[in-house]
C-alpha cells in the first residue's frame, strides 16, 4: 500500500487507478470492514488524526478531482462523507523520498510521464497536505 503525499498530477494511470483503489481500501480498514492492512505503517497519519475517516474522506476526494480531470469513471460515490476540511501536514523530507521512489518507478513503467517530472524540483503535495520542514516520516518504511 502507497498513499502517496505527492500530488496525484503526477501519477501515471497505473499508478492513479492503483492509488485510488488503494486509497478506498485505507478508508475500509479505517471504517473496520477489513482485517487486513490494520497495522500497515502508511495508514498511521490517517489513524492518528483527530477524524481519521473525514482525513482519508479528503485525500479520496483530492484522488477524485485528478481523476477526473484526466477523463476517468472513478465512482465519486465510494467516498464517505466528511462533515469539515480535515488537512494534515507531511514533512518535506518525506516529499523528497516519495518523490525519488516515484521517479524511479515512471523511470521504468512509464518513461513519458518520467520525462514529463523528472525535472521537476520541489514538487506539490496532495492538496490536504502542508508540508512542512523535516525528516522522512517516522512511518515510512524503506
Amino acid at each position: 500500500m502507497r498513499l502517496w503525499s505527492l500530488h496525484p498530477k503526477y501519477l501515471d494511470p497505473q499508478g492513479l487507478v492503483a492509488l485510488w483503489r488503494e486509497a478506498l481500501l485505507a478508508q475500509a480498514v479505517l471504517r473496520g470492514e477489513t482485517r487486513g492492512y490494520r497495522n500497515h505503517p502508511q495508514l498511521d497519519r490517517f489513524k492518528n488524526h483527530t477524524a481519521p475517516l473525514a482525513a482519508i474522506s479528503l485525500y479520496l476526494k483530492g484522488i477524485y478531482v485528478e481523476a477526473k480531470a484526466r477523463g476517468y469513471a472513478f465512482n465519486k460515490s465510494k467516498i464517505e462523507l466528511a462533515r469539515k476540511a480535515t488537512p494534515l501536514t507531511v514533512t518535506s523530507g518525506q516529499m523528497v523520498y516519495e518523490w525519488t521512489h516515484l521517479l524511479a518507478k515512471l523511470e521504468v513503467r512509464n518513461p513519458a510521464f518520467y520525462q514529463k517530472w523528472r525535472n521537476t524540483e520541489v514538487p506539490g503535495a496532495h492538496p490536504m497536505f502542508t508540508v512542512r520542514a523535516g525528516d522522512v516520516e517516522l512511518w515510512e518504511r524503506y
